[in-house]
């Protein structure tokens, strides 16, 4: 199995800065796509910015200018930078991983973060 812990959340005024890192731990063989979600109250859950094993990146058209997502294999730890933050930025952030492990290394399948909370004050 592989287990998500995202950390790096909090309250922070409009126009703040915040860092929100997710690592990857357990059976590890493999981690391809890695990636961040939010889900804000009465929203379905949204597609923020991705990131490939390559380190190609895609964004969200909310995010884009913002927002960077970055990772570091080595730490199997994907992170998200937020910048300009504004009150809709308010939500649950959730990390988002593909993977195999060691005990099924051809199967890669998608994993969930327990979400962290992100709050911005006007």
């Amino acid at each position: 199995q592989v287990q998500l812990v995202e950390s790096g959340g909090g309250s922070v005024q409009a126009g703040g800065s915040l860092r929100l890192s997710c690592a990857a731990t357990g059976s590890i063989f493999r981690i391809n796509t890695m990636a961040w979600y939010r889900e804000a109250p009465g929203n379905q859950r949204e597609l923020v910015a991705t990131i490939l094993k390559a380190g190609s990146t895609n964004y969200a058209d909310s995010a884009t200018g913002r927002f960077t997502i970055s990772r570091d294999d080595a730490k199997n730890t994907v992170y998200l930078q937020m910048t300009s933050l504004k009150p809709e930025d308010t939500a649950v952030y959730y990390c988002n991983a593909v993977g195999a492990t060691t005990q099924a290394k051809g199967v890669f399948r998608s994993y969930w973060g327990q979400g962290t909370q992100v709050t911005v004050s006007s």
